[in-house]
């Protein structure tokens, strides 16, 4: 019989919503044998790796939760040297990945025929970090993302009932207090072009949806290409500008085959891909491009 696994995290605040529409559902169908993946609190690294050891070919691998979640399972399917069917159903914040590809139930990713998705990756100093289907960023906004792990904020987005709309006050309080703290981009060249000391962001988009609300197109469809751009975000008028655009139409770029970051010298980095960041430090060189790999999801 064919494997069915489920990856969740049940310590979110919409646990009880995946045990009622996910999990229950799963344990009732015939003709599948039903695994589980509980994602435990040692990050996104270990979990994919973990992960990746009990794949096998033919799965049919289902993220219930947010986009840390969905980020975890594509990166262990992209560790696992065989083919298996993944479907992303949003029970998160932004849910970013859920909006990209339309799945709503595990009835239509049982159902529905997958499409080949070219995932991002960010090469850091010669070596592979990690796979993105929807976006990474460095700088401000993916130092932003930390505020969500601060206990107080943690804490509230556990208890539920938070709509993005909470996220956002909670991002834009953050911003008002730190964007002139600190420089949040080592002065880097970008494709051999040196950047101007004011740009506080890097941002490479491959999906539909960024952050909740902000547009992006099908790039991830691209086996070539993506879209990038550099963002000054320091200064608020910027900011809005931006948001402006990428609200009612599109978040600004232009479509690249690679970017190439390379620092003037080493330093840190704040560096994130769909909601879930690091700090690196002593970084010389980052590349995005995409990958090598295609993977097999489910879309409406």
């Amino acid at each position: 019989m064919q494997r069915l696994i489920i990856v969740y995290n049940p310590r979110s605040s919409k646990f009880g919503q995946v045990e009622k529409d996910v999990l229950s559902k799963a344990r009732a169908l015939k003709g599948f044998v039903i695994g589980k993946y509980e994602i435990k609190p040692i990050g996104v690294d270990k979990n994919a790796a973990a992960l990746a050891k009990i794949l096998r070919d033919g799965d049919i691998v289902v993220s219930a939760g947010g986009d840390g979640t969905s980020t975890v399972t594509f990166n262990a399917i992209m560790a696992f040297s065989g083919n298996v069917k993944y479907g992303v159903l949003g029970y998160g914040n932004f849910n970013d990945l859920a909006k990209t590809f339309r799945t709503k139930s595990l009835e239509q990713i049982l159902e529905t025929k997958p499409v080949k998705v070219w995932p991002l990756e960010a090469i850091v100093d010669g070596k592979r970090w990690r796979y993105a289907i929807g976006y990474i960023t460095m700088g401000l906004f993916a130092e932003a993302t930390e505020v969500f792990d601060e206990k107080k904020t943690r804490k509230k987005l556990q208890g539920g009932k938070k709509t993005p709309v909470f996220s956002w006050k909670v991002l834009a309080k953050w911003y008002f207090k730190n964007k002139n703290t600190k420089v949040f981009m080592p002065k880097f060249k970008l494709n051999g072009k040196i950047m101007s000391k004011k740009v506080t962001d890097y941002v490479a988009i491959n999906g539909r949806s960024m952050a909740g609300v902000m547009k992006g197109r099908d790039w991830y469809l691209d086996k070539k290409v993506f879209q990038s751009e550099t963002a000054k975000l320091g200064s608020f008028l910027k900011l809005f500008l931006l948001m402006a655009k990428s609200i009612l139409y599109k978040v600004p770029g232009k479509e690249v085959k690679e970017d190439m970051l390379e620092f003037l010298e080493p330093g840190v980095v704040e560096i994130q891909a769909e909601g879930e960041y690091v700090k690196l430090k002593n970084v010389k060189k980052i590349e995005v491009r995409k990958a090598e790999k295609c993977l097999n999801i489910v879309k409406i």
